[in-house]
């Protein structure tokens, strides 16, 4: 509390509270962003919520843009301190919400780059046709990244998701798998045969070898020192494993890449929509632009009168 000084004041630690129903990664998103906010307003001649306004708001923007953001992560920022002052309007820390009238240029949607089919499945043949080493832990890190990879590709789930599952959430007899998603919403996702496969063989020959009773936890995937595996160790798996041609790429590819992968199959929006657990079928919409530019470059390469 001490290297927050206006906390009490500002009643960000209420706020805070006041998150029910998103992950951790979101709420520590939002404790970035408001600090922040808070910060800048209060060494700015704004001790007190109080005295926000709109020209205090629009400076804090202008300040942001100063410091070479993204169009993207400045609109983050902004939904942050809005939900913030609705918060004080909501609780009577402020009488009126000047946030109502923050807006920022919302700026064209930036594309993530996607593996093709071709890629995605040299990847993850290259880490299933590598040798299991003799040593209990290490046979079982190779078939824990497996599992993983398989996983985060077959059935396109955030990599915060994939680490947080179960035993009780995974039905390898009905090839399916239940996560926790944003907004506390949970969702059933199909599981591929080969996800299953992989899944089943780091449950059964592997995992064992990297429990630690000292950290008991009901997480499937597990670290080397027994714990929970953390999005930064789901990272650095796919560090260890590059493509091919030498990339390497993002746990989050893996995901653009399901997308993209069902809607050029043939998926309608709508279902790529449940399964991924975007709850705005805009955000979902970002794949058709990316299948319909792979289209025009395939046309561009092969017709002849392209």
């Amino acid at each position: 509390m001490a290297r927050y000084p206006f906390a009490v004041l500002w009643d960000v630690e209420g706020y805070l509270a006041s998150l029910s129903g998103v992950s951790d990664n979101t709420r520590a998103a939002y404790a970035r962003d408001v600090r922040q906010f808070v910060t800048w307003a209060t060494r700015g001649g704004c001790p007190s919520p109080a005295d926000l306004d709109r020209t205090r708001l629009r400076r804090y923007l202008a300040y942001l843009g100063t410091r070479g953001l993204s169009r993207r992560t400045v609109s983050r920022k902004a939904a942050s301190v809005r939900s913030f002052l609705r918060y004080l309007s909501r609780t009577g820390t402020i009488t009126t919400d000047p946030g109502r009238a923050m807006r920022t240029p919302s700026g064209p949607a930036r594309l993530p780059r996607v593996l093709r089919a071709g890629d995605a499945a040299a990847l993850l043949d290259g880490v299933a046709g590598a040798e299991l080493p003799e040593a209990d832990v290490e046979r079982a890190i190779v078939l824990r990244d497996l599992a993983v990879l398989e996983l985060l590709y077959g059935t396109g789930v955030r990599v915060s998701e994939c680490c947080a599952i179960t035993p009780a959430d995974i039905d390898l007899r009905g090839r399916s798998v239940t996560v926790l998603g944003k907004g506390a919403k949970v969702r059933r996702i199909p599981l591929g045969q080969p996800a299953a496969d992989a899944v089943g063989a780091y449950l059964q020959d592997g995992r064992a070898a990297l429990v630690a009773p000292d950290f008991p936890t009901k997480a499937i995937f597990l670290n080397r020192r027994g714990r929970q595996l953390s999005p930064r160790d789901a990272r650095r798996i796919l560090e260890r494993h590059p493509m091919p041609d030498g990339r390497r790429v993002h746990p989050h590819a893996l995901r653009h890449a399901y997308a993209t992968h069902l809607l050029e199959g043939g998926a309608d929006l709508r279902t790529v929509q449940e399964l991924l657990g975007h709850a705005d079928l805009a955000t979902t919409q970002i794949y058709t632009h990316l299948t319909r530019e792979r289209l025009r470059a395939v046309y561009e390469a092969t017709h002849p009168r392209a």
